[in-house]
């Protein structure tokens, strides 16, 4: 019988908001894979290392850090095959994922190329999008609020109008894009109920009112948060944590 490939969600950083699924997958792996950059460590590796044991298997799947779109076809090609072989020996693969595996997963790839052939597991993760509103400490919407998550690098106006549709709004993948948002967003009157939170659950996290940001720059783990609903929810006034 072939073996069962895992994807298992880590949540966003901190250690201690992985399941306990999740940490009896990958304390009881003889094989995991994991996305790595091509330079430095693997920050799905890093969640999980006090998990892994010593003498397994270690499959990274090298994703190269990019601005601009790379050929990934190939990447996740070679990974699914490399994952493949070992499935076919009878051997389970445990496939490490940074949030959730099927919220901007990378491994929703791997699951795309493999599902027709052997039998897949998702183990759901704490979100960036829930880590985020928890840290920020408003909540994230409720009642009939609906909730729209945007992308940061789309066009202005794209942005806009899924803004404007919305009572609840998360933006993600702010980096680079972070000045152009801050104006959209001022130029929209939102600027105010906005929070920005980066890094969440991890220490180097920050936590601001986006007014408040004295930044043009962001890292790609970061996202704007805004409620514009019925509900008389408001940002705390500082942030001191």
């Amino acid at each position: 019988m072939s073996g069962t490939l895992y994807g298992v969600g880590l949540g966003p950083g901190d250690p201690e908001l992985m399941t306990l699924k999740a940490h009896r997958l990958i304390s009881g792996a003889r094989v995991i894979a994991y996305p790595a950059p091509d330079t430095g460590e693997s920050f799905a590796r890093a969640i999980a290392a006090d998990s892994i044991g010593s003498g397994i298997r270690e499959i990274p799947i090298v994703v190269p850090m990019r601005v601009d779109r790379f050929p990934a076809q190939e990447i996740y090609d070679k990974a699914a095959g490399d994952i493949a072989a070992v499935l076919e020996t009878g051997e389970d693969v445990v496939t490490l994922c940074e949030g959730d595996p099927f919220f901007f997963g990378s491994f929703m790839y791997l699951f795309d190329r493999l599902s027709g052939r052997f039998r897949i597991e998702i183990v759901p993760g704490v979100t960036s999008l829930t880590a985020c509103a928890a840290q920020l400490r408003r909540p994230l919407t409720a009642r009939n609020d609906v909730l729209t998550v945007i992308p940061g690098p789309l066009p202005d106006a794209d942005i806009r109008g899924r803004i404007e549709q919305a009572q609840a709004v998360a933006i993600m993948k702010v980096g680079r894009h972070l000045p152009r948002l801050k104006a959209l967003l001022e130029d929209m009157g939102l600027l105010e109920a906005a929070g920005y939170v980066e890094r969440a659950s991890l220490p180097e996290q920050k936590v601001h009112r986006l007014i408040d940001l004295e930044t043009d720059t962001a890292p790609y783990f970061s996202m704007i948060l805004i409620y514009k609903g019925d509900e008389a929810w408001t940002l705390p006034p500082s942030f001191s944590f």
